[in-house]
């Protein structure tokens, strides 16, 4: 190349970049809106209702909406926020807040309590005390999660199975279906299908058995590590002996949607999952449309457990246009668009009074269980760990994914993790 056309190439990348850097303040000199971007996940339906509620509030405001599609992995998409706020970055306005990450991302979003002070007792009281830190509601509860246990109604009925109460029973029932069905020709059919990918969601099924099986929940309230007991051992030992039995090999990479493809395709008894998978099993184009149903997850000793999921909005410290996002955090999570985005796309509400809507109740048969759900649901450490919680969580899911694929003894895997969560708790919150 040469240097004349090196030096034009310069010229037009150099070009390039000041329009780009200066792109939305030029859209906004000429259209006279304010540009006001949102990071939420790439979830179809999330996306589709959120786009319709950003054309309603153009119409209403000045704003101009910019969805910006952040990573499916949640342990991603923490990444790529805390890139973002650690520049103190103006380019997003209005982050998707994981129930988790309120404590890691609190010096960076404003503080919301004065804003919806009238609506706060509105929420549920357990998530609003979660999503408030050193006095701030730093984020406001958008839509709800707790896990579930889904399963083929149609065939616990045609083989005469009960729904399992604990998980020996489902470890039995699941595999009973499964003999079953692949006699009758569906060789590609398990019996149970989860999240075991090593990220968050696994943290999530394992604090579900640790937690079940009478083993804590991995930090107690005292901030006392609590992993290395027999019951933890037993309910892992049980789960890695689900892989490539009741479970296909591949579930060690699966997250939510893999592991629902799988059931929607029909070709799993069971699931566990959050409550967004109801609406798309019954869509029209689902291969399991009103064959099957939920129930709460299993049991053990230690009763049940569901962890405490869910996301939140929260607006950046560093938005140049905080009033405005905030106004439109207000209308996504309003009554109305809550019950919206529960009958259009299953996301359960954060507000406790739609819980008694006659609507959704009809459309959501399970509503009320999932209500005392949330009530009783089991908090991942995010509170006694503080800004440590991705390193913690990190921690936990790589030693359950390595006993899960059997590249370490559950015994030993668990000494070791017992020796290694102090030092991250005490490295600072």
């Amino acid at each position: 190349m040469t240097h004349r056309k090196i030096f034009l190439l310069v010229i037009l990348m150099a070009t390039g970049l000041l329009f780009g850097c200066s792109n939305t303040a030029s859209d906004e000199a000429a259209s006279g809106r304010t540009v006001i971007r949102i990071n939420i996940d790439p979830m179809a339906r999330n996306l589709a209702l959120t786009e319709d509620l950003a054309r309603q509030f153009e119409k209403e405001t000045s704003a101009s909406i910019e969805i910006i599609r952040g990573p499916s992995d949640a342990t991603e998409r923490l990444a790529q926020y805390m890139n973002y706020v650690g520049a103190k970055s103006a380019d997003i306005d209005i982050y998707q807040v994981d129930v988790i990450w309120p404590a890691t991302l609190a010096d960076h979003l404003i503080d919301l309590t004065e804003a919806f002070a009238p609506e706060k007792d509105e929420f549920f009281p357990a998530i609003v005390e979660n999503n408030t830190i050193g006095g701030k509601l730093v984020c406001v509860p958008w839509f709800a999660d707790a896990g579930v246990l889904y399963y083929r109604d149609d065939l616990l009925k045609k083989y005469d199975l009960p729904v399992p109460e604990t998980y020996d029973d489902l470890t039995t029932i699941a595999a009973a279906v499964q003999e079953k069905v692949r006699a009758e020709g569906n060789a590609d059919f398990w019996g149970y299908v989860w999240q075991g990918k090593a990220y968050e969601g696994l943290t999530c099924n394992a604090l579900e058995w640790q937690k079940a099986e009478g083993g804590g929940t991995i930090v107690e309230h005292d901030g006392t590590v609590n992993v290395n007991n027999p019951a933890v051992s037993s309910a892992l030992k049980r789960a890695a002996g689900w892989v490539g039995t009741i479970s296909p090999p591949g579930v060690l990479t699966y997250q939510e949607d893999e592991a629902r493809n799988l059931f929607q395709s029909g070709n799993a008894a069971f699931m566990r999952n959050w409550p967004y998978a109801w609406a798309l099993g019954q869509s029209p184009e689902s291969n399991i449309r009103g064959k099957f149903a939920m129930a709460p997850l299993p049991g053990g000793p230690g009763g049940r457990a569901s962890a405490l999921g869910g996301w939140q909005l929260g607006v950046s410290k560093y938005s140049k246009n905080p009033d405005l996002a905030t106004k439109f955090v207000m209308l996504l999570t309003s009554a109305e668009a809550q019950k919206r985005r529960a009958l259009e796309a299953s996301m359960l509400p954060t507000r406790t009074g739609l819980y008694d809507d006659a609507e959704l109740i009809e459309a959501m048969p399970f509503l009320p269980a999932m209500k005392a759900a949330f009530l009783n649901a089991t908090p991942r450490p995010a509170r006694q760990s503080g800004t440590r919680y991705n390193q913690l969580s990190s921690q936990y899911f790589r030693t359950v994914h390595r006993i899960l694929s059997k590249q370490i003894e559950a015994d030993e895997a668990l000494k070791q993790l017992e020796e290694s969560l102090p030092a991250i708790m005490g490295s600072g919150n």
